[in-house]
């Protein structure tokens, strides 16, 4: 009789392996508005042509995405800019952020992160995979450790079958 090959991870309910990039928003997601069409000579920002411009764009083409706003122009841009830009844009689309694509996924990732529902991990031995593409790798492990510290019961890093523990709640004798 042999003996049958079992397999314990697969067994192992309170197992659960959360791979970080599924909190980075995809690039198709997120749409750029570039602040520089808007100036005078794409590098003055005159006010009274400024807020014209602005309300006579068709800010329908951001509904329901992430917006970054930069300028491409070296210009200086006042604060109330981005505040106006950001009138227009809040009531079709609740994700702006100030910079580029990249800078807009990485903060767009750091939010999902921590809205996740922790819930899901209560109680359970959690591995964050490693080899993960993020902008800001340390940050990202900082983070999500603190995050899911007090709910876990275990906290791994790396793939199921080659682990680093990180943490393992203490049980009282």
């Amino acid at each position: 009789m042999q003996d049958e090959i079992v397999n314990k991870v697969a067994l192992n309910q309170s197992l659960v392996t959360l791979d970080l990039e599924e909190f980075i928003p995809k690039d198709e997601d997120i749409i750029a508005f570039d602040i520089e069409p808007f100036l005078f000579m794409g590098m003055i920002l005159k006010e009274k042509d400024f807020r014209e411009s602005l309300k006579g764009h068709d800010w329908l083409v951001y509904k329901d995405r992430v917006v970054n706003v930069f300028c491409s122009a070296d210009a200086i841009i006042p604060m109330w800019a981005y505040m106006l830009i950001s009138s227009y844009l809040t009531p079709v689309t609740g994700d702006v952020f100030y910079g580029s694509k990249e800078q807009a996924k990485n903060d767009m990732f750091f939010r999902n992160l921590n809205n996740i529902a922790l819930e899901d991990y209560a109680g359970k031995k959690l591995i964050l995979k490693g080899c993960s593409d993020l902008l800001e790798k340390e940050r990202a492990y900082l983070t999500a450790t603190g995050i899911f510290l007090p709910v876990v019961n275990s906290l791994m890093f790396g793939e199921a079958c080659s682990t680093v523990p990180i943490y393992k709640v203490k049980r009282a004798l």
